[in-house]
């Protein structure tokens, strides 16, 4: 609104350029009049559109910044304007205008929401701007602290399902050692449906699993989590290894939200003198090869995912590994997908700069013959000083 001369002295200092869109709601012409004159000589930097009714208000809301209503309206009963209001996804905060003989109400206007609450009669503009500028700045802090409660809240959450994706192996071959990395393949994206295991059963064959389910975010990695979880639980269980995935089908099948879900899984089992595996592929590129030459293991045997028949067709293939060697298992998205202004493709043979990267870190390291290095983390073991098997090398 333009200010006018007035002695009364002008509202507190407000950005330059900021002009709050008000929604007066008032059937009283002369309550809408006086409002409009107190806003007026202080020359509030705010833009005032009026309506009489709630109805009229629902509709005008959006895009308010502060709402001015008044209790006493034709189409509304007590407070129930006010709560109507306050379910209105523009989150616009409410100040009650009130009577003297309404001041009570007021109070439980408060109560029930509103930011604050002036009796008409006994309020001034600055008072008035004040309470428009303390309502929109309360609104907004409580918006940042609950959005802070939420990002919280799903940061542990994603804490926790991450734990679940990313276990620790259990086996204690000290021939071996694991590296892991989890990248995200979108940015902003923190959690994604890929999972891992590693397990060695007492015969000493270490059972590797990499999966990955379709789709980013919590529901698939949850579901990701319970594929995990349930494939332990069957390999610890000495579930013969032809019969895993039928059961990892049947436990996506009854916990996936939609018939479109699938994943795709790669089981390997490492023999115990460490020198072939056997391998099945459902839907999942083969693991690669790091040493002593980059090969990708033979991938002319893949069945279809998981969830996209009804029942395990995955064939075993036997894989030669040698004395000496380091796998690298991703999953498709490192594959697939494309880096890059020119849209290279990611790939093992690192058409980005993105999969040289991924591929030199997760690489082969020398010889077993290297003394362990104890800053490496906590999940890599030491590799032992005989010229077995190098490093087996999970990457993702």
């Amino acid at each position: 609104m333009s200010g006018t001369e007035s002695a009364v002295a002008p509202a507190p200092a407000t950005p330059a350029d900021v002009i709050w869109p008000i929604l007066l709601v008032e059937d009283d012409d002369g309550d809408a009049f006086l409002v409009s004159e107190l806003l007026e000589e202080v020359s509030a930097p705010v833009s005032v559109i009026r309506v009489r009714t709630v109805a009229e208000a629902l509709v005008g809301s959006a895009g308010a910044a502060c709402i001015l209503l008044d209790l006493g309206l034709p189409d509304s009963e007590g407070l129930s304007a006010l709560r109507r209001l306050l379910e209105v996804e523009s989150g616009a905060p409410v100040v009650v205008l009130t009577g003297l003989v309404d001041e009570y109400r007021g109070e439980q206007a408060v109560a029930a929401g509103a930011q604050d609450y002036l009796v008409k009669g006994q309020v001034d503009g600055r008072d008035l701007v004040r309470a428009v500028r303390y309502a929109i700045e309360r609104t907004r802090a409580d918006t940042a602290a609950q959005a802070l409660r939420e990002s919280e809240l799903q940061a542990a959450e994603r804490s926790r399902l991450e734990r679940g994706l990313l276990p620790r192996p259990l086996y204690d071959d000290l021939r071996l050692r694991h590296d892991t990395r989890y990248r995200p393949g979108r940015r902003q994206s923190l959690l994604g449906g890929d999972f891992y295991d590693m397990v060695a059963t007492p015969d000493g064959v270490l059972h590797v699993l990499l999966g990955d389910v379709c789709g980013h975010g919590p529901d698939e990695a949850a579901l990701g989590v319970s594929l995990r979880i349930a494939w332990r639980t069957l390999v610890l269980a000495g579930v013969r290894e032809a019969d895993r995935l039928g059961y990892l089908q049947r436990v996506l099948v009854s916990e996936r939200d939609h018939d479109e879900i699938f994943a795709t899984v790669c089981e390997l089992s490492i023999a115990a003198d460490r020198e072939y595996a056997r391998m099945r592929l459902a839907g999942h590129p083969p693991p690669a090869i790091l040493y002593p030459r980059l090969a990708a293991l033979p991938g002319d045997v893949v069945s279809p995912a998981l969830g996209i028949l009804d029942e395990d067709l995955t064939q075993e293939v036997r894989v030669e590994l040698g004395p000496r060697w380091a796998l690298l298992l991703v999953t498709d998205g490192l594959l697939e997908g494309r880096d890059g202004p020119g849209g290279e493709p990611l790939g093992l043979g690192g058409g980005s700069p993105r999969a040289r990267e991924a591929v030199a870190a997760s690489g082969p390291r020398p010889p077993a013959r290297q003394p362990h290095r104890p800053d490496r983390g906590p999940q890599r073991r030491p590799a032992h000083r005989r010229r077995r098997p190098a490093p087996a090398d999970a990457g993702r």
